[in-house]
């Protein structure tokens, strides 16, 4: 069965009209919500469903509920609406002087550690271009550049680029936070199999840190002590702080965050402590000239220098 051709037989309004009735439930509620006849938006709604040739609703004494099709349905309409929003707001911000907007989707480690500098540089000298930043794992900045949610991403360097260009960001290095009264404390460096024998305070389960800590556990033949998992490196240091545990944690967040804290940093010995951050994007030709500067901005030669030589 050929699919129909809704580009040109479904418009916005429509669109904006079907999520009404699925938020209300209710033909006459989502009528006066849109501040239109109730027959009207029936014979909208009716003809929506020809276009598609299948039930969107169920209908029942107490109003309506979508159907598994128009579930689907909401999800695509809903995206498509705040996609519509966006543009007319950079579209308006276009007409005030604006460059336009870059969206970045970010891991913690770029979060904490670099982007900050950057972006402060960067907003110094282009403030015509509005950032939008949003925190994701480094697999969901990924899938989110691929899906058009992005335009820069910033990752880890073991993330499957896929079939985005990729580019060398930053380096920084794992160590283990401990308290300063801990057996470990005076160590100038450690093995992570050293650390096994201590309960570990962990990110959350689809961080790349944790992952990769659970990899090389299991290699070992060992499990990671895992007391408690968390959502940031602030909150791994106030769990080290509180004696519930060591902790891996980059250098360079280590030293913006541990300030005043009684904590010792001591840095992991093994080779895939060190790691690389990079940047990927669709065809850097192809992206917005906003997106252009700040994407040259945050490669200059200087954002490659390591944590400790920064």
């Amino acid at each position: 069965m050929a699919r129909p051709d809704i580009v040109r037989r479904i418009d916005l309004v429509t669109l904006q009209l079907f999520a009404f009735v699925c938020e209300e439930e209710h033909l006459t509620r989502a009528a006066e919500r849109a501040g239109i006849a109730p027959s009207a938006l029936s014979k909208r709604l009716a003809e929506l469903e020809s276009v598609l040739g299948t039930d969107l609703f169920v209908r029942h004494a107490r109003g309506m509920s979508p159907t598994a099709a128009g579930d689907s349905l909401l999800h695509h309409a809903r995206s498509i609406l705040r996609s519509v929003d966006k543009m007319g707001a950079e579209l308006a911000d276009h007409a005030q002087g604006l460059l336009g907007h870059v969206r970045i989707l970010a891991n913690i480690s770029s979060i904490v550690e670099f982007l900050p500098d950057d972006l402060s540089e960067f907003c110094r000298a282009n403030a015509r271009v509005r950032i939008e930043l949003e925190e994701r794992t480094s697999a969901a900045v990924v899938k989110g550049i691929e899906e058009g949610v992005g335009d820069i991403g910033l990752c880890v360097s073991t993330t499957d680029s896929r079939d985005l260009a990729a580019a060398p960001y930053r380096r920084d290095r794992l160590v283990l936070a401990v308290r300063r009264d801990h057996p470990l404390a005076a160590r100038a460096e450690i093995g992570f199999t050293e650390t096994l024998d201590y309960e570990h305070i962990g990110l959350h389960q689809d961080s790349a840190i944790y992952r990769r800590s659970a990899v090389e556990a299991a290699l070992a033949g060992r499990d990671v002590k895992l007391r408690i998992h968390v959502p940031g490196f602030d909150a791994v240091l106030r769990m080290v702080e509180s004696g519930l545990g060591v902790g891996l944690i980059p250098d360079r967040a280590f030293a913006v965050i541990a300030g005043g804290m009684q904590l010792a940093a001591i840095p992991l010995t093994d080779g895939w402590a060190h790691r690389e951050l990079k940047l990927v994007s669709r065809d850097p030709a192809a992206l917005p000239q906003a997106c252009r500067l700040l994407r040259a901005h945050l490669l200059e030669p200087r954002g490659s220098r390591s944590a400790n030589e920064a």
